[in-house]
């Protein structure tokens, strides 16, 4: 897949309604979300995405892309989300593979929600 195709099917899944999620998330997803349970599979990782009202708008910014193999994609990036009044900002990372021509599946995702001051080591 190539990076303007990639970050297009990555930005549908903020903007675009549950058909779309649950068409192009794997049955055996694992997710890490910023509210509890936090860690979460399968169908339960699916349905919690699912349920949640879509953005407005997606910038996707702070892009990263790597391929480790034949159909296998990492991405990580920076998001800056909102609708109505709501924002939302993050950092992503999520893992795509192809299942098959032009067929590609999200496998891992995982979300850092930004803090007001950012965490550093003295």
């Amino acid at each position: 897949m190539e990076d303007e195709r990639l970050w297009s099917f990555e930005e549908s899944l903020w903007t675009e309604g549950p058909d779309n999620y649950r068409e192009k998330v794997d049955p055996e997803v694992v997710m890490v979300l910023p509210r509890p349970p936090f860690v979460l599979a399968g169908s339960a990782a699916i349905d919690a995405v699912a349920d949640t009202p879509v953005w407005g708008r997606a910038e996707l910014t702070e892009r990263q892309v790597s391929r480790p193999q034949e159909g296998l994609i990492v991405i990580g990036y920076h998001l800056a989300a909102s609708r109505g009044d709501e924002e939302y900002q993050a950092h992503c990372t999520s893992v795509i593979r192809r299942l098959e021509h032009e067929v590609w599946r999200v496998v891992q995702h995982q979300q850092t929600p930004l803090l007001a001051k950012a965490l550093t080591r003295d």
